[in-house]
């Protein structure tokens, strides 16, 4: 993989791409597939597990360095997602215990968000075109921008179109190769920014169908262990040129 300094000397883009951590649908999906059609599973949240694994992502990131180096987080407008961006990339110094265990989801997102958006942190911007697989299952229906907004206060949502959710419908899932098609928009969308170092916080669905469909179209052939399924809260890190992405 290229460094940051030869990847900025060949007009590459450095892409670190995250799936959001471990949600409640994805612990009662593990029990019973069908739970991902129930509404209480609305726009899931983070589980305990998933809160612990950003704690880990977010060491990780520091030990890493790449906090330093990345310019701007790109985030699904989810609750899941943004949870993640913002407590794995919203501060370089958050401890894990200066989110008290008895707040409720609501409340620890507003501290979270209170304490990020006081610090000179990396931009986050929600962007709807990395969101996961649309349709029929409610756990990737969203919320409203303004509730996103009172809980998110460290997120740019100025590029969301639609106060409410306008993509999601109750009676059509996306196929894959939708899912894929929407993804390749969001590469091209990426290489309008001026950042050359990008984190994403997406979806296991969406990142994977991208990546495969980018790695099909494309003359330069796509490491295969880009290609299978992320992990709750697996960052992989990939450089890209614009021709790579213009080929997909």
């Amino acid at each position: 993989m290229d460094t940051a300094a030869e990847a900025q000397l060949q007009g590459l883009k450095i892409l670190h791409l995250v799936r959001h951590a471990q949600g409640t649908h994805n612990v009662a999906a593990e029990e019973n597939r069908d739970e991902l059609m129930s509404y209480d599973h609305l726009d899931a949240p983070l589980s305990c597990l998933g809160r612990q694994q950003v704690c880990d992502l977010r060491k990780d990131v520091h030990e890493r360095g790449l906090f330093q180096r990345i310019e701007l987080v790109i985030t699904s407008p989810m609750t899941r997602a943004l949870q993640t961006a913002v407590g794995v990339f919203g501060r370089k110094d958050l401890a894990d215990d200066e989110l008290d265990e008895e707040q409720s989801t609501e409340d620890r997102d507003k501290t979270q968000n209170a304490i990020s958006s006081t610090l000179n942190c990396i931009p986050i911007l929600a962007v709807e075109l990395c969101r996961e697989m649309l349709g029929v299952q409610p756990c990737n229906k969203r919320r409203s921008i303004s509730n996103y907004k009172s809980r998110f206060q460290a997120v740019d949502f100025s590029l969301a179109k639609s106060e409410d959710d306008n993509l999601w419908t109750a009676d059509y899932r996306e196929s894959n190769e939708e899912v894929a098609a929407r993804g390749i928009k969001f590469f091209k969308w990426l290489w309008t920014r001026k950042e050359r170092e990008i984190a994403v916080v997406s979806h296991g669905i969406f990142l994977q169908q991208t990546l495969m469909a980018l790695g099909a179209k494309s003359y330069t052939p796509m490491p295969k262990d880009l290609l299978t399924r992320f992990r709750n809260c697996e960052l992989r890190s990939i450089s890209m040129s614009v021709t790579f992405v213009d080929e997909g």
